[in-house]
C-alpha cells in the first residue's frame, strides 16, 4: 500500500555562531550574518519520513519556505532519500511569522497527496514550536507532538510514543496526520554517493536563471528565458528539476502572508556584547599553525 510522506523543512541560521551583527534593526534575523544549515530537528523528521518507506513503502516529499539558497537543504534531502523537492519562494513571503508561515505552506501541502506531514517540533531560529501545530489546525487533520517514536502504522491510524518531559505517552491518530519530531527519535542518516552524484545537479528554476544569466552576460533577455527554458525542460526529464512554486501558484491570499498577514511584532531587542576572556596569538605562519594545532589536541578540543 504504502503512504506519502510530506516533510517540512527550514534553512536556519547557524545560531551557535552568533555575532554582533545576527539581528538586524526592525527585529527580524539578519540571515546574511551567519552560516545556514539545514534545521537540526527537521533532519530527524526527514528521517521518520525516511522510515516510513522503507517499513512500508510510499514516498517522501520535502518542501521549504525561503529564499532561493534554501534549495541546498532540498538538495541534501535528496541525497538522504527524498523522491521530490518542492521549493516555495516568493518576496511576499518575508518576514513571515508563526502564522503567515503555517498559512502558506498548508496552501502547499492541500495541493499534494498527503498521509503524514513530518516536520522538526522547532526551528533553532525561533525556537517557538509553533508552526506545527499551526499548520495541523489549518489542514483540519489531527496531531501528535513530540514524536519519539514511530510504532505502527495500520487501520488508518499512526501509533507513536511522544516525549511529555517527565514520561512518555502511546498516542494513536488517524490519518491524514501531522507529526512533529524531536532530536531524541532518531539518527538521521547521510547522504548516499550514488543519490549524491545524481542529484548534485538538481537546480530550482531561479537558480537556473541565475546561472544562465551569468553564463550568458551579453544576451538579451529574450534569449536568457529560452536558454533557461530548456535548461529547465532538461533537468526536469531527468528528474532534476527541484519544483519551484510561488504564491500564485498557491492561489495564498495576500494579506495573510508576509509581514501583512504577521501579527507578532518585537517590543524590544537586548543586545548582548560577547567578549573574549582569554587569548592567545597565533604567528600567521607553518610553525605557528602547527603550534596551535598541537596544543588544540593536547586539550582535546579536536582529534
Amino acid at each position: 500500500m504504502g503512504y506519502n510522506c510530506v516533510v517540512l523543512v527550514k534553512q536556519v541560521p547557524d545560531t551557535k555562531r552568533i555575532t554582533g551583527q545576527a539581528m538586524n534593526e526592525d527585529g527580524t534575523v539578519n540571515r546574511g550574518a551567519l552560516p545556514a544549515i539545514f534545521n537540526p530537528e527537521d533532519l530527524n523528521a526527514l528521517e521518520l519520513a525516511l522510515e516510513i518507506k522503507d517499513r512500508f513503502g510510499g514516498t517522501v516529499t520535502v518542501v521549504t519556505m525561503g529564499l532561493p539558497a534554501a534549495a541546498t537543504i532540498l538538495r541534501e534531502s535528496l541525497y538522504r532519500g527524498a523522491d521530490k523537492a518542492v521549493l516555495i519562494t516568493d518576496r511576499g513571503c518575508a518576514a513571515s511569522d508563526t502564522l503567515a508561515t503555517s498559512y502558506i505552506i498548508s496552501c502547499a501541502v492541500k495541493k499534494m497527496d498527503y498521509d503524514v506531514v513530518l516536520c522538526g517540533r522547532q526551528a533553532i531560529d525561533g525556537d517557538t514550536a509553533q508552526v506545527g501545530p499551526q499548520l495541523a489546525e489549518k489542514l483540519g487533520i489531527p496531531q501528535v507532538t513530540y514524536i519519539e517514536e514511530l510504532i505502527d502504522i495500520k487501520d488508518g491510524a499512526l501509533t507513536a510514543k511522544r516525549n511529555i518531559g517527565n514520561g512518555w505517552q502511546e498516542v494513536k491518530a488517524a490519518l491524514p496526520v501531522l507529526g512533529t519530531v524531536i532530536e531524541e527519535a532518531n539518527y538521521p542518516r547521510v547522504g548516499v554517493g550514488r543519490k549524491m552524484m545524481k542529484y548534485k545537479k538538481a537546480m530550482s528554476p531561479i537558480e537556473v536563471a541565475a546561472q544562465i544569466a551569468a553564463d550568458n552576460a551579453d544576451a538579451s533577455d529574450d534569449e536568457k528565458a529560452k536558454l533557461a527554458e530548456a535548461k529547465c525542460n532538461s533537468l526536469k526529464e531527468k528528474g532534476l528539476l527541484i519544483e519551484q512554486w510561488d504564491l500564485d501558484f498557491l492561489q495564498a491570499d495576500r494579506q495573510w502572508c508576509g509581514r501583512d498577514g504577521s501579527p507578532t511584532k518585537v517590543h524590544r531587542i537586548m543586545s548582548v556584547v560577547l567578549e573574549a576572556k582569554d587569548s592567545k596569538e597565533v604567528q600567521p605562519d607553518q610553525g605557528g599553525i602547527e603550534s596551535m594545532i598541537h596544543e588544540l589536541i593536547v586539550e582535546h578540543t579536536i582529534g
